[in-house]
């Protein structure tokens, strides 16, 4: 069996890419200096949503991320709490936070922005059911004056100020927005480096230069970021000179990538999770024995070490080794026949049938691909389904998936913004529980890593729960991954942010490589 499914495991990493982008280096102007005015991106998937407390997809943040500002940011490099919006604050006790407001900063419309329009936006983002789980650790926004808001916690919470700097907690223009609250889905106005031009859906998105920024005006006038899904596709863009930067590219591609001298390979290990989730709301899957067979029916090693080529790590948490919470207990052993003793004390001696979800990435799709061999050896059939990546959240956030392949960023580095959206009974659908999972052990363990302020306390609360959530086996923890892109060795300034929100407002590209 395990020879079976590594031979598969390398014939699927052997596909070839089933057209070429077209050549050419993509038209754009060249100043004095020879700099080209136009930076062009391959994503691998479109944005859900342009409204940063609605689309908190990572594919959606690396463009939005350009438009808007949050209060606080984290440097990519350092990995320090900088001001942005804030230019400075205080804390003043474990519930209170008083920020000051940079002066002078104008949304794209025109309009200051002052401490109302930060009021209505983490108000606003509380309100939303998509990324409430950021922010709803806050208790009250008082405006203090036109430059001055206070922040109430309604308990201690450590990573406060960490859950500031994630981009659904973005700053947006309150008269704008007010008028018409669906407005910023597809007409984006905020204060970040670049504008919003324009929007093909399942295409491109156009951004241009915001010259009057706070922090001076991007190296480079246009960003146009190309919906690729197909990874091979993005890395033969790149190397045409298509695209200047490609996210994401196959584990093959990297070191096609890394020998060419004309090229730049970009990696390090990220704070991603990817998983196997089963709706506990939908039979068999409600029931824990068939839940702990489908996790020890997974060789996630052989996933690791063939598919990946041993860029990766088998998953024993749904955080990854990196953030604070994480606590290794072991992933769980393959063991097929123990998975045929659990099905039939579950009363499926034969198995079922049942789908699996995933969006159109070229990466997971292969995965899942395994995962439904390795499943079928035990008695588990699974139809394969493979949707648009916005039509697949939309569905699974409804719960009308079986099992579904997700990967999750811990974009604090912190165990609670994991913790809490995936497993917390207030965070079913949108938010990111997709087992919903509704479990008051699970609640009172997650409350406690969230409220104390005292570290080991959090750190012991955060230990039971991955033992407790082992057992449970809602999710199929499968592999932690690198985090890569690869660029063209003209571009200049490009630094990869571990969490994937990548920004190339610092960014330039001389004309010819």
């Amino acid at each position: 069996m395990k020879r079976a499914l590594a031979i598969l495991l390398v014939l699927i990493a052997m596909i070839p890419a089933a057209f070429a982008m077209g050549g050419g280096e993509s038209g754009s102007a060249v100043d004095e200096n020879g700099y080209k005015d136009t930076i062009t991106v391959a994503l691998g998937a479109d944005v859900t949503s342009f409204d940063p407390h609605i689309g908190k997809e990572t594919p959606a943040v690396a463009v939005t991320n350009h438009i808007y500002d949050t209060l606080v940011e984290v440097d990519p490099v350092t990995n320090e709490l900088i001001p942005q919006i804030a230019e400075s604050w205080e804390i003043l006790s474990d519930t209170e936070y008083r920020f000051h407001i940079r002066q002078g900063i104008k949304f794209h419309n025109g309009e200051d922005l002052t401490a109302e329009d930060v009021k209505y936006s983490l108000d606003r983002a509380i309100a939303s059911a998509a990324v409430s789980y950021v922010v709803d650790f806050i208790d009250e926004v008082i405006i203090e004056d036109d430059y001055t808001v206070l922040i109430k916690l309604d308990a201690p919470y450590a990573p406060a100020l960490r859950n500031l700097s994630v981009p659904f907690a973005a700053i947006v223009p309150m008269d704008y927005t007010s008028a018409n609250e669906d407005i910023l889905r597809t007409a984006p106005v905020g204060s970040g480096p670049y504008k919003f031009v324009s929007w093909s859906q399942n295409d491109s998105t156009t951004l241009v230069a915001n010259d009057e920024y706070y922090a001076g005006a991007p190296q480079t006038k246009n960003l146009v970021f190309k919906v690729v899904p197909e990874a091979a596709q993005r890395t033969i863009a790149l190397e045409t000179g298509e695209v200047d930067i490609a996210y994401d590219p196959l584990i093959a591609d990297k070191q096609r990538i890394a020998e060419n001298e004309d090229l730049v390979l970009y990696s390090a290990p990220s704070l991603t999770c990817y998983y196997l989730s089963m709706n506990m709301n939908k039979a068999p899957f409600d029931n824990k024995l068939v839940r702990q067979a489908v996790s020890h029916a997974i060789d996630r090693q052989l996933i690791v070490d063939t598919l990946y080529m041993g860029a990766g790590q088998a998953a024993d948490d749904l955080v990854a080794p990196a953030v604070f919470g994480y606590y290794g207990c072991g992933v769980d052993e393959y063991d097929p026949e123990l998975s045929k003793q659990l099905l039939a004390e579950a009363g499926y001696p034969d198995g079922f049938s049942c789908t699996i979800w995933v969006n159109n990435n070229q990466e997971r799709v292969e995965v899942c691909q395994v995962l439904q061999a390795m499943l079928s050896e035990v008695g588990i059939d699974c139809n394969l389904e493979v949707m648009e990546f916005g039509t697949f959240i939309s569905r699974t956030t409804s719960g009308e998936h079986d099992m579904a392949y997700f990967g999750w960023v811990t974009s604090t580095m912190d165990a609670d913004y994991t913790y809490y959206s995936l497993e917390h009974s207030t965070q079913q659908g949108a938010a990111g529980n997709r087992t919903f999972t509704n479990d008051p052990e699970v609640d009172r363990l997650v409350e406690i890593g969230r409220s104390s302020t005292d570290e080991a306390v959090r750190l012991q609360a955060y230990k039971d729960l991955a033992i407790y959530l082992k057992d449970l086996a809602n999710n199929a923890n499968i592999l932690y991954t690198e985090i890569a892109a690869g660029a063209g060795a003209n571009v200049e300034g490009f630094v990869l942010d571990p969490i994937g929100y990548h920004e190339l407002q610092n960014v330039k590209v001389l004309g010819k490589r």
